[in-house]
């Protein structure tokens, strides 16, 4: 079911690579199937379309953690937990700190 997932919102991007929720589905898909590295990069392009995209940040954060690229993660964590701040929103901060706390010292 996720590569079908997967194909099927890669050939949505395909046919149109600058709407934002396209390259997002497709990021999420990748990281319930574990591709986590494939993720990221989604992520990151939804980061170029819309560089405030909280939950963006937040997810490319998970898939750094797992990648083990802690510096990386932590950034985007931050980022994400900044702006949570910014745009009023408190449901994410157990999430960060979850993942945060997973970055060794």
């Amino acid at each position: 079911m996720s590569r079908e997932k997967i194909e099927r919102f890669a050939a949505f991007v395909a046919k149109d690579p600058q709407n934002p929720l396209h390259n997002f589905a497709l990021a999420r898909a990748l990281l319930q199937a574990g591709e986590f590295a494939e993720a990221e990069s989604a992520f990151v392009r939804c980061l170029e379309l819309d560089p405030d995209w909280m939950v963006a940040h937040i997810q490319r954060g998970r898939c750094l953690v797992e990648l083990e690229r802690w510096d990386e993660a932590r950034a985007a964590l931050e980022r994400g937990a900044d702006l949570a701040t910014a745009q009023g929103h408190e449901e994410p901060f157990a999430e960060i700190r979850e993942l945060l706390e997973r970055i060794p010292d």
